[in-house]
This record gives structure tokens, sequence and C-alpha cells, in this order.
């Protein structure tokens, strides 16, 4: 086998001794340096992990539980690097967790998998030559985004090869839910991370023409005729316990201006429409029934959208979540006009299933800037909630037939040429349940979901290189 060189993260020289002893069996050449963990994701280390190593191959490994490899697994990781040509390999693998192993298959890496919490698992392989070269284009010295930073800058010369074989065994350390764990880049104590990844990112975007300058298309709100000057749209499918909530929340609203309710029911079949004929009485409600044909959540807002009574704007409301008070469809509609923009995406509170604040508590991605705040959204999971639309403008784009990234879909493709507005006073109350879409996910399911995302932000990364393009031709 051809000599790697190891840097593993540590806490001390204990908890290390189980990697290095594994490592060591692996091979007598491979070389094993340790990484003090606190600092393994800062530019410093970066920079000392390729100045030691002097290997064809690096190997980082990121956590600091023991490490063990399949039977030439090693082996098997420089042979993939070789015969690809890869400037950097990973792999699926085990973990193990309170005295059970479950395979852990990860994903491809594409163009747009810009989010820094890309799950390559622990063990990165890089090909040293590669790993050098990104580290001498480093001009920013980072505590938090070394890691991040190394990964883009690799990715625009080399390829990053996923090998879909279970090489290693690893110890799982983060035993949350999924529906636990997609709030990490939004809670309060991790802004000072999520500032320098924003930094890397960007640097990264007009590294590879994909960033936009803050210059945006300006919105002219339409004088045509409207049924109303706003709606709540509702997306319902089999919420018996919650619907009842959501409709006296829309419909209880005030207003200066004519309002109305739309539901969109997709084919329940638990009593959810039922309770949605209690509430038929009140000439504000509009109740649309889907036909049997598949619509998911995307497919009911576009009904919404384009019914003929469908209001100037439009402003969510999912149908377990209610709004903060009474004021919530008035704030919108004041920020449109005052922001003058097509998309406004304000504040929520998360609370559990009984409407009490529960861990991180208020969302109000305040990370958000309006000169930057589009190129970021192409590293983070989501815009926020709840979001409001000019109705003209999203009749022109229209919703992804799906149940899951629908609104951070259209997110991206609205601030591709618009200024998204924001609220951030708390005007929405989010519940998190059982019943959420993304609760408590099985490996497979989490996966889907971020290929899925990780393919929005390819096809729109793709399209503002486009631009860019045409702009520098003068087209």
């Amino acid at each position: 086998m051809k000599r790697i060189d190891c840097f593993i993260a540590f806490i001390d020289d204990e908890q290390a001794e189980p990697t290095l002893a594994n490592l060591q069996r692996e091979s007598e050449v491979a070389r094993v340096n340790r990484v003090p963990a606190a600092r393994l994701k800062s530019t410093d280390a970066v920079r000392n992990i390729a100045a030691t190593a002097t290997a064809p191959f690096t190997m980082i490994y990121t956590k600091t539980t023991a490490l063990r490899f399949g039977r030439f697994a090693l082996e098997r990781f420089l042979a993939v690097a070789e015969d690809s040509g890869a400037a950097l390999v990973y792999a699926d693998h085990f973990n193990e967790a309170d005295g059970e192993r479950k395979f852990t298959p990860v994903i491809d890496y594409q163009f747009g998998s810009l989010r820094d919490d890309f799950d390559f698992g622990s063990v990165l392989i890089y090909r040293t030559s590669a790993l050098q070269e990104a580290v001498s284009r480093m001009d920013e010295d980072y505590d938090f985004a070394g890691l991040y930073d190394l990964r883009l800058k690799v990715s625009q010369r080399g390829s990053l090869v996923h090998i879909n074989e279970y090489l290693y065994y690893e110890v799982e350390t983060d035993t949350r839910k999924s529906g636990e764990k997609i709030f990490d880049y939004v809670d309060p104590k991790n802004r000072a991370v999520q500032i320098e990844m924003e930094k890397a990112c960007t640097r990264h975007l007009k590294d590879i023409g994909g960033y936009l300058e803050p210059v945006f298309k300006p919105i002219t709100f339409s004088e045509e005729a409207f049924a109303c000057e706003a709606s709540v749209v509702i997306p319902c499918k089999n919420r018996i316990r919650t619907i009842a909530d959501a409709l006296s929340s829309a419909l209880s609203q005030k207003t200066n201006f004519k309002y109305n309710v739309i539901v969109v029911d997709d084919n329940s079949d638990d009593g959810t429409v039922e309770i949605i004929r209690k509430f038929m009485d009140d000439p504000k409600l509009i109740y649309i029934a889907q036909d049997k044909s598949y619509h998911a959540i995307g497919g009911n807002w576009n009904a919404a959208l384009h019914h003929p009574k469908c209001g100037k704007f439009a402003i969510q409301l999912d149908s377990d979540d209610v709004y903060a008070d009474e004021s919530t469809v008035q704030k919108f509609v004041d920020a449109f006009y005052a922001q003058n923009c097509a998309m406004v995406i304000g504040t929520y509170r998360m609370t559990n299933f009984n409407m009490e604040t529960i861990p991180p508590g208020i969302i109000d991605h305040k990370e958000w800037t309006p000169e930057n705040g589009r190129n970021n959204a192409l590293r983070i999971n989501g815009l926020g909630a709840p979001r409001g639309f000019y109705v003209p403008m999203i009749r022109s784009i229209n919703f992804p037939t799906t149940k899951y990234g629908e609104d951070y879909a259209v997110g991206l493709r609205v601030s591709r040429e618009y200024q998204i507005g924001r609220i951030y006073d708390v005007v929405y109350d989010c519940r998190r349940w059982d019943d959420n879409s993304d609760a408590s996910l099985d490996v497979e399911k989490v996966n889907a979901n971020n290929l899925y995302k990780d393919r929005l932000r390819t096809w729109e990364l793709q399209a503002r290189v486009a631009l860019n393009r045409k702009k520098e031709k003068g087209f």
C-alpha cells in the first residue's frame, strides 16, 4: 500500500490510543499525527497539516472517538483515489451507538453541495498535492471554517468522490433525532461559526462565478383587480388534530383591508375535511378539494395561487401551525409595501404540540443581510418562515410538485432576481411534533432530502453562473 499521512483529532492521549493502534495495525507505512480537536477546523490547523504531509495521500479523521477500518479498507480508499484521480475520497460507513451498529450511507457531492454540514463521514482522504494547492490559496484565517474552506477550494480544481462501500466503523456521538439537528445553524450560540462559514462560502461563489452582486430587479405592484389584498394559504393533508387551530388563527386576523383564507385539502381521509366544513360559514374561507392525482405541498400551493379568488399577496400558514397573534397578515402586507419586495419572510417561535416554547426558541434568521442573503442562501438549509409572496411574481415561477424543499426552491429562485424582505418580530408559532415531515427520519430519508436540496442548489448555482457570464458578455 502506498504511504499515507494520517491526522486525527484528539482530546487527550488516552482517548487517541484506540485509533492510533488501529491505524498502526492497518499499515506500517501510515504516519499518524495528532491534532487538537478544538483546533482541527481552524485554518491554522489545515495549514499545519499541509506543511507536515509528505505522503501522496493525507487522511483527516474529524471525530475524537475510536475509528476502525474494515479489512483492506484503507487500501480500497487509496485505490479508488488513484483510479479516479480524485482530489478527495470519502465513503459509507457504520455508526455504533448504544450498543447498536447501523449502516450509514452518505451521498454524492454536487456542484451545489455548499452546505457546511455536508456529511462526508469522519474519514476524509485528500490527494496531498490537491490539499496543498488549496491551502496555498487560503488568505483568510478562520477559527471554525478552515476545513470547510479547504473542501470548497479543493472542489474548485478537483473531484470529490463518494465510495459507496462500507469501509469503516465509527462511534456516533450525536444521537438526536433529525428534527432536532436541522436547526443547529440558526442556534444563536453558533452565530460566530455561521459568520465564518458565510464568509468562506461567499468567497467560493466569487471564485467560481456564482456570486450575485446586491443589485435587484425592481418590483412594481400591479394595479390589476384582485379578489382581495391578501390570502392566507393552508395546504393540508390528514391534519385532524391541528387544522381547527390553524383555521381559527387565520380567520381571526385583524386587517384594514379585505383578505381571505384558502385551505387546499389533498385527499385527507382522517376526518380533516369534516372539521374544515365546520368553518365554511365564514365567508372568508375558500375550500379547494384536490383531485386524486399527485400534488404534494408544492402542488397544493399552486392550486391556491392560481385560484381566481387568490389575493395580491399570499401568506403561508402550515396546517399544524398558528399565527402568533391577530396582526400577522397585516404585518406582512405592510412589509411588502414598506420594503418594496417580491417575497417576505417572517420570524417564528419553536413550540411543542401544546404550544410551549422549546429550544432553540425564536428563529429569526438574523444571519440574513439584504446585501448577501441570496448568496448565503446557497449554503444554509432554509430561509425561514412564514413566507409571503407577491402573487403575480410567484405565478410566473410556481412551486415544484414536491412535499419537501418546495419552499426552499422558490426562495432560491426568487432571490436570484428580487430582494427578499424580512420581519424580525415573532409572527408565527411553529409546532414540532411526531407528524412533522422531518421530525424523526431514518438515514435514507435524510439523505434523500439532502440530495434533493443539493440538487436545488446545483440548478440555482448553474443558473447564476450562466447569468453572470451573460452579463460579462454584455447580454
